[in-house]
């Protein structure tokens, strides 16, 4: 029984290791992405490259284009249309999602943590709807003090938002560091579905594999204000607090 108290507590997420990972996917608004990414599902495999300094129109590029799949094909274009499509990239609302404590179970290389999502200010009419009904589970690194994977799983069926029944629900983000400045990014997705509706079973997989990320930040200005600010900070953490004067 101390055994698995040992290995299974609550902890906060805004001190050690936690801190850290988050703050690690918290990159400011000012970095970017350039990127290629591959979307896969049941019919089709698609190859898209994004460049933010390429001219308006011209950012979101096929590269290949292989089966059909219109559901595919929507995807990409919901993607392509965001005002900017490399911020996907960026997990920044994660903090906001595991909410002030979860529970960790530090059995292993990595820790295993179990949270429910937390809607917030960026998520959507379905985000809410699943979000009480997922189990929501995040991979850490506590050395390396960064997340390697995030995965919802519904437990058991349940009536689906829009009519329905939904069998099987899976959903993972993969997670990599960058060298430069060591914010984490998502380098893959899957969703992985069944539901039953009007006598028929529907299946569907897609799949979003990101290759060839180059980092920048949207100016020099910036990213010198951003170099000089964690010189400062780590500075500061070295230094230690100065002593009061006579």
């Amino acid at each position: 029984m101390l055994f698995a108290f040992l290995i299974s507590l609550a902890v906060a997420t805004g001190s050690g290791p936690m801190h850290s990972a988050l703050e690690a996917t918290e990159a400011p608004d000012t970095l970017r992405a350039a990127f290629t990414v591959e979307l896969v599902s049941n019919r089709a495999n698609h190859t898209y490259l994004f460049d933010p300094r390429l001219p308006p129109g011209a950012r979101w590029v096929v590269l290949e284009h292989r089966g059909n799949d219109p559901e595919l094909d929507q995807v990409a274009a919901s993607w392509a249309a965001e005002p900017a499509p490399d911020g996907r990239l960026f997990p920044d609302d994660l903090r906001e999602s595991l909410g002030p404590s979860v529970e960790v179970n530090s059995d292993g290389d990595a820790w295993r943590i179990s949270f429910r999502h937390q809607p917030n200010y960026n998520d959507t009419e379905f985000d809410v709807w699943a979000a009480e009904r997922l189990k929501a589970t995040a991979w850490l690194d506590p050395v390396g003090e960064r997340f390697q994977r995030i995965d919802y799983t519904l437990p058991k069926p349940v009536n689906g938002p829009s009519g329905g029944k939904l069998t099987r629900y899976e959903q993972s983000y993969l997670l990599k560091t960058e060298p430069r400045w060591g914010f984490s990014y998502v380098s893959g997705f899957t969703i992985d579905l069944e539901a039953r509706a009007a006598f028929k079973r529907i299946e569907r997989r897609f799949e979003a594999k990101v290759t060839d990320v180059y980092f920048f930040f949207a100016s020099t200005d910036a990213e010198t204000a951003y170099d000089d600010r964690r010189r400062a900070e780590a500075l500061q953490m070295t230094s230690g607090p100065t002593s009061p004067g006579r």
